[in-house]
């Protein structure tokens, strides 16, 4: 399954890191995080979705502890 969430990024280094910290997730197939339109990019595993969702918000929050995402 593969979606797209709006996110608060402040700035593209942050970006950079939290895209490839929620690549390391077991079950993602592919990740972006682009903060010049401050959009968040999931494809993963459709029967973990979820799960998989969450890692991703607390990987992304160890980068930039403000950081929202939002469905």
């Amino acid at each position: 399954m593969k979606k797209k969430f709006k996110c608060e990024v402040d700035c593209a280094n942050c970006a950079a890191k939290m895209e490839e910290a929620v690549k390391k997730i077991d079950g993602v197939r592919d990740a972006s995080v682009n903060f010049l339109t401050q959009k968040f990019m999931l494809d993963a595993d459709d029967a973990r979705f979820r799960e998989i969702l969450e890692q991703a918000v607390a990987a992304m929050k160890k980068v930039e502890l403000d950081c929202e995402v939002e469905s």
